[in-house]
């Protein structure tokens, strides 16, 4: 603190003795500019010069000029608009000239805002750093909504920013609450203000739809002007000293539980700020009936995206593939995800469904969806008069297999089995294929013989036939029967000749 009678002896060794400032300043161990402040107010009638001619002072008036046209430009962009001018002095002595010149700044009266019970929220988000999730490093942002008038806080951490995120966000809040307040108030959000021209907003056209559903009105602060929303500012400062530091968790299912915990009860008995005797409980108690209801369907807030299967059977979402039945090869499908899940659907459809990875490369499996995949591989290598047969008996795979290990040709077997077949009937020959089976029959002959011993427990005459070559063109060789009766009257001709 400088006394009176220090003040006295500076303007003594100035004015009198003629000293210099800095030898003054050295005497009383002092810094320069504190001499020259006294000197300044102290002195009387004609300016004395309190410093000596420096090389900036030619430039000051421009200097003035400019600061007061723009009293925000930097002490940077002055020094380069200096330099162009012919100043060679240096950039630090400039800056403490242009310091000592700017204009104050006027400061700006505020109004303190009120408003009643359930007529707002405002919401933002916060941001918490980088996470390793596996080998992905993932954004981890806390959605804020704070109720205007009970103080009531709602936080869910996500890792991530994205237009589903922030709608899930919304609905997790007015759930919590339990009703839903007549307007929200936004800062200028990619998520909720797509475009601002002054006065004129185009609001983000999902947000609009989800105002509707629930009801509330999105409006939008001002540019720059943070005291609109200076109560959500001041629940994410509390959420930031009171819940975050030295904050462990191991997921974050497992962090967003434990944010529920500290929103229900260390931030709901703190001190109410309109009326210190309440806590934020018991206010926001008296403010929940005036909340509009909750709408009896709840707003579809999934992500949605439109992806075509590749070749192989995955889809890629969020930079991991998930698997799909590979019938969807080559199809456009839509690929809807929300916080745990993501499903893969056709028209509506449900066809895939994994839990949701928020690692990065990784590569989600349903083992059904491998399985038929290898099956339709396996069926697609397969003869398909093989495929016929299978399909027709079942019991034919064992037993070919069966023969295979013996030695025998599968390729003849099978066309004995179809002649079989068609000699016999199809129920004659499941029912000696099984019979087969049981009794370990060495090869298709042995079928044949248990069809032939049947026919002939049942009366039936042997079946002749007669093998013929695949190409052969009897094959294709169509035979009209004949009436007998044609026979019998080429007899009658002859008898009556003799």
């Amino acid at each position: 603190m400088i006394t009176a009678e220090l003040r006295a002896h500076i303007v003594r060794l100035y004015t009198v003795d003629q000293w210099r400032i800095h030898s003054i300043a050295r005497q009383f161990g002092l810094h320069h500019c504190t001499v020259e402040r006294v000197l300044r107010e102290q002195q009387q009638g004609p300016a004395v010069p309190l410093r000596r001619p420096s090389l900036v002072d030619p430039y000051l008036p421009f200097v003035q000029e400019t600061l007061s046209r723009y009293p925000g430009l930097t002490a940077q962009r002055l020094y380069q608009m200096v330099q162009q001018r012919g100043y060679q002095g240096s950039s630090s002595h400039f800056r403490s000239i242009v310091a000592r010149l700017r204009p104050a700044p006027v400061a700006e009266a505020y109004l303190r805002l009120a408003t009643l019970p359930g007529e707002q929220g405002q919401v933002d988000w916060a941001y918490f750093g980088k996470h390793q999730v596996g080998r992905a490093s993932r954004s981890l942002w806390a959605f804020v909504l704070v109720l205007s008038y009970s103080r009531m806080l709602f936080v869910r951490f996500y890792l991530g920013q994205t237009q589903s995120l922030f709608l899930q966000g919304h609905q997790a809040a007015l759930e919590f609450f339990g009703g839903v307040p007549r307007v929200l108030l936004y800062d200028n959000l990619k998520s909720a203000v797509l475009e601002r021209v002054g006065a004129a907003i185009r609001f983000h056209p999902v947000l609009w739809d989800f105002a509707t559903a629930y009801g509330f009105e999105p409006r939008p602060v001002a540019v720059a002007r943070g005291n609109q929303k200076g109560r959500v500012e001041r629940a994410i400062q509390y959420l930031r000293t009171a819940f975050w530091p030295a904050r462990s968790f191991g997921s974050l299912a497992e962090l967003n539980q434990q944010a529920l915990v500290f929103c229900q009860q260390e931030a709901a008995q703190r001190r109410c700020p309109q009326d210190r005797t309440l806590l934020v409980r018991d206010v926001f108690e008296k403010e929940r009936p005036a909340l509009r209801p909750l709408p009896d369907v709840p707003y579809p807030t999934p992500e949605r995206l439109e992806v075509r299967v590749p070749k192989t059977p995955y889809v890629r979402f969020d930079k991991n593939d998930y698997s799909v039945p590979h019938t969807l090869v080559r199809k456009l499908v839509v690929v809807e995800a929300t916080e745990d899940r993501v499903r893969v659907l056709e028209g509506g459809t449900e066809l895939a469904s994994h839990p949701r990875s928020w690692d990065q490369g990784m590569t989600v499996e349903d083992p059904a969806h491998l399985q038929a995949l290898r099956e339709a591989k396996q069926r697609s290598g397969t003869p398909q008069r093989l495929l016929q047969m299978q399909q027709q008996f079942a019991v034919l795979p064992a037993l070919l297999e069966r023969w295979a290990a013996r030695g025998l040709v599968l390729g003849r077997t099978l066309r004995h089995l179809e002649r079989l077949r068609d000699l016999y009937g199809p129920d004659a020959l499941a029912q000696a294929l099984e019979q087969a089976l049981q009794n370990n029959a060495p090869d298709s002959h042995a079928v044949q013989l248990l069809l032939d011993q049947r026919a002939q427990q049942q009366s039936q005459p042997p079946l002749a036939t007669t093998p013929l070559a695949p190409d052969s063109p009897l094959r294709h060789l169509v035979v009209t029967p004949h009436a007998l009766a044609t026979y019998d009257s080429l007899h009658k001709n002859e008898d009556s000749d003799e």
